[in-house]
């Protein structure tokens, strides 16, 4: 739908340059932006079958399915999800659809070992999270503190637990894990040419300069990325730009420059051949392999720009590991751990104790000041490394006593609870409780209980003589 008060003005120089590029479909290319963009979310699996949870909520958001991305769909900008109590019940994500493709072409499986290198705001890390099924290692990095502050939380609100969030430059974070992945994710930095529609300050922030600047920076961090994918791994290469030199000719040099590397064609039958091929034509060298990579057009795809490729590291997998020392940084949590369990004892079922108390064992179990976590299985020694969440917050070690964590009220399977208290996700109660006020609840067992949205877990409440005192985070009180 043309849009005029959408119309963008875009930097000559660009313009010049996708003239030149395109040819005939430059003017399809310059009509894109005078249409609405589209918005997208993606279901969560870890809360349920992403495919009976969009027949639930289909009609509520206006869905309608993102066809390279299986748990994506595009929602009625007017149905606003983002305000929704679901999303903080972590139901789903709200992700530009095209980013969405990244995690399709990775294809994570549970148990596997994965690095999201520059991750922030968590799109990526969560979408490859809910594939994993909390089985495996996964580690977050994002070099700037603010931004990873961001990625910690989103990482917490769609209930990951075998999660590491790290703050760490990708060159001092190789020293740690040299090839221990089996598979990575690099969304580098760029000069966001693909966001130029919906991003004002991308536009003005533009120019030849800044391209050039950012393909020499995408080098350097997948320099590093290549040394800590273990032979036989995959790395997959993502910007959202159109920029050949960030894109087509950065994998051209890198290929060049590690020639253990080569484009891994997408399995057979995969979605993402639903978009469009890579240009050898706009490589230096005219280097075919780039036809097996991928763009994501505006005017042929419903989503922004975006390039894509894999690129796999030749060799059979080894079972190196990043350190030698296997116990992972924090203090051993020896007398935390008979408080866990009666903290146990007193939130979950018979059932839901025993699923537990296999988990928390004593090597993954470690003490960060006051914090009480749960590491994920076979993660390496941390020391050194800064890390803002060392895998599932379980609890806050009070006078003799836990008192159980956010996080991990986000990752509880609703039946696994003692006591649990669900209210539409659309009701007062919920908008109450998400404001941090205290919920009537007449009758109610006294003790910690699980407040819930449609039957999803939102946090914590403690009951007290028909009182539900709102423990629900004060930095996230809406």
């Amino acid at each position: 739908m043309i849009n005029e008060k959408n119309t963008v003005k875009l930097p000559e120089k660009f313009l010049e340059r996708m003239e030149m590029l395109l040819g005939e479909e430059f003017s399809d290319f310059i009509k894109s932006y005078e249409t609405d963009r589209v918005q997208g979310l993606r279901f969560n699996p870890l809360k349920g079958d992403t495919k009976e949870l969009f027949a639930q909520y289909q009609e509520r958001f206006g869905l309608t399915p993102v066809s390279w991305c299986q748990e994506g769909y595009y929602y009625d900008n007017e149905k606003r999800p983002g305000k929704h109590g679901l999303h903080e019940a972590g139901l789903y994500y709200i992700q530009e659809p095209s980013a969405m493709a990244v995690t399709e072409l990775l294809d994570p499986k549970p148990g596997e070992r994965i690095l999201d290198l520059c991750a922030a705001p968590g799109g990526k890390t969560t979408h490859i999270g809910g594939r994993m099924d909390n089985q495996g290692i996964l580690v977050s990095n994002e070099i700037h503190p603010a931004r990873a502050k961001i990625l910690s939380r989103n990482v917490e609100r769609m209930g990951l637990g075998n999660c590491v969030v790290t703050n760490e430059d990708s060159g001092r974070l190789k020293t740690f894990f040299p090839e221990f992945f089996d598979k990575m994710v690099v969304d580098a930095p760029c000069s966001g040419e693909g966001m130029f529609r919906k991003d004002e300050l991308a536009r003005e922030q533009w120019s030849p300069e800044n391209v050039i600047h950012c393909a020499k920076r995408q080098q350097e961090i997948l320099d590093n990325a290549a040394s800590m994918l273990k032979p036989g791994g995959r790395l997959v290469y993502s910007t959202c730009t159109f920029a050949p030199e960030e894109d087509e000719q950065a994998v051209e040099l890198f290929l060049k420059n590690h020639p253990e590397f080569s484009v891994e064609k997408a399995a057979e039958g995969s979605s993402v051949y639903a978009l469009s091929q890579g240009r050898p034509e706009w490589t230096k060298e005219n280097t075919e392999a780039v036809k097996d990579t991928f763009r994501i057009w505006p005017h042929k795809s419903e989503g922004e720009g975006h390039y894509l490729a894999c690129l796999k590291k030749q060799g059979g997998f080894s079972e190196k590991i990043g350190k030698d020392k296997k116990e992972s940084r924090g203090k051993k949590a020896c007398a935390e751990l008979s408080l866990l369990k009666k903290m146990w004892k007193d939130l979950l079922t018979e059932e839901g104790r025993e699923h537990w108390e296999k988990l928390c064992i004593q090597d993954r179990i470690a003490l960060y000041g006051e914090q009480l976590y749960l590491l994920p299985e076979g993660m390496p020694e941390l020391s050194g490394i800064r890390v803002l969440r060392p895998g599932l917050h379980l609890a806050t070690v009070k006078k003799n006593r836990l008192e159980p964590a956010h996080g991990l009220a986000l990752v509880l399977k609703p039946e696994e609870l003692c006591r649990k208290l669900s209210f539409d996700g659309e009701s007062v109660e919920i908008q109450a409780y998400l404001a941090g006020n205290t919920l009537q609840a007449e009758g109610a067992e006294n003790g910690w209980t699980l407040i819930c949205a449609d039957g999803f877990p939102l946090g914590w409440a403690k009951a007290a003589s028909g009182v539900m005192k709102n423990h629900y985070p004060k930095g996230l009180r809406q």
